[in-house]
């Protein structure tokens, strides 16, 4: 083969900032990398319950969580066949691609959705809330849903103000909350916010491959499912909790991913969750500084529900944030995310959840700056100096 016909090889490792699958870090490709065991002997069965009760506490609840054997669309199918039956109404808001697509799941199941309008750059609306639950004097509405933080926007929304207006406005309906990309990254309280079901997946902040979702369930919901006439079976809750509180698998379980999960758990509990959590912050306020230092939009509008899992930025009119995602995989092997959707082709989104430092974030900004002045997307320079200002800042305070 002539030299100019060689594909080029790229060394070093891929900058991979998309909101998911994140980057794995070494620890859990190892504790990965072993045997199978026996899953209905001793062994499994210590790890498994370390996973069950490690997975309660980043829940932050008391209340029982189911691990499953799928994405954390089937954690979204569970929600829904669990508690809902057709011809019940549900409430939810538009906040982007994945509050779109658990709307069509729950149309798919027969649901009447009540779905609040929004433009994809604010999160959930609480007074909106309210007041739809407010005008249901019959307590029709089953269940409202929300999605805690939207990954297709860069935008998180107020769970526990949501929660305040369901209580304001005297309603019994479930609180049903997707926390997939935002559990082990950013602050979520289960119990505390009185949520009946949070749902979260593995290949995000618990930096794991895909392949396991998580789901939290309050007693009422538990009661809820003894009612619904919604048919189901690999995610009925009753064949998972087979006693109403001992979690437990259908069938055999991804034994290598509970693994990866049982050595996530223990990395999560040695940094500590705040600490986890003020290092998301930390890194995505960098991101932030350097996206409004180039002179790009952030899609969130409101600053107080910029998320710290994921920053979205806006491309200038007339140029494509997938061309530009493109060049900076093909040049730099940094993997961006793009628009979904609505979005597509008009915004890039920079992933900055699981197993991330400084250093990381820092050579990924400096790229991207790179990149934006290779394509001749219009910028002002410095965006990195920003971030790496901020950065000094917050370590000196």
């Amino acid at each position: 083969m002539s030299q100019s016909n060689r594909t080029p090889v790229k060394r070093g490792r891929q900058f991979l900032h998309i909101p998911g699958p994140t980057m794995m870090p070494d620890r859990i490709l190892r504790a990965m990398d072993r045997p199978a065991i026996d899953h209905r002997g001793p062994q499994y069965a210590e790890i498994a319950d370390r996973c069950y009760a490690g997975v309660k506490a980043v829940f932050k609840t008391e209340h029982p969580v189911l691990i499953s054997a799928s994405a954390g669309h089937g954690a979204w199918e569970a929600a829904l066949t669990n508690t809902c039956s057709p011809g019940d109404r549900i409430l939810m808001s538009e906040t982007g691609a994945f509050s779109a697509q658990w709307k069509q799941m729950a149309e798919s199941f027969r649901l009447e959705v009540d779905y609040v309008p929004g433009d994809w750059r604010h999160g959930v609306d609480p007074a909106a809330i309210e007041a739809r639950l407010a005008e249901d004097k019959a307590h029709a509405i089953k269940a409202v849903a929300i999605v805690h933080n939207e990954t297709a926007t860069g935008v998180t929304s107020r769970v526990a103000e949501v929660r305040k207006a369901i209580d304001n406005a005297d309603h019994p309906a479930l609180y049903l909350v997707d926390t997939i990309s935002s559990l082990g990254s950013m602050d979520f309280r289960m119990d505390e916010w009185q949520v009946d079901v949070a749902i979260g997946g593995s290949q995000k902040g618990f930096m794991l491959p895909p392949g396991l979702s998580f789901t939290g369930v309050s007693d009422k919901a538990l009661q809820a499912a003894k009612t619904s006439g919604t048919p189901r079976h690999y995610f009925d809750w009753a064949r998972m909790l087979p006693d109403g509180k001992t979690p437990t698998f259908l069938s055999t379980p991804p034994t290598n991913l509970i693994f990866g999960l049982a050595e996530a758990l223990d990395m999560l509990e040695e940094e500590g969750l705040d600490a986890c959590f003020e290092r998301h912050a930390r890194l995505a306020e960098a991101t932030r500084r350097a996206v409004t230092g180039w002179g790009l939009e952030l899609n969130a509008s409101d600053p107080g529900e910029r998320s710290n899992s994921i920053t979205a930025a806006l491309m200038p009119e007339g140029h494509d944030a997938d061309v530009f995602r493109s060049f900076c995989l093909d040049r730099y092997n940094l993997a961006l995310a793009g628009g979904l959707m609505n979005l597509q082709g008009k915004l890039i989104r920079i992933g900055h959840l699981g197993d991330l430092n400084e250093p990381m974030m820092l050579g990924t900004l400096a790229t991207i700056e790179a990149a934006l002045a290779a394509t001749g997307v219009p910028h002002a320079a410095g965006g990195i100096n920003a971030a790496i200002a901020y950065l000094a800042e917050a370590d000196n305070g």
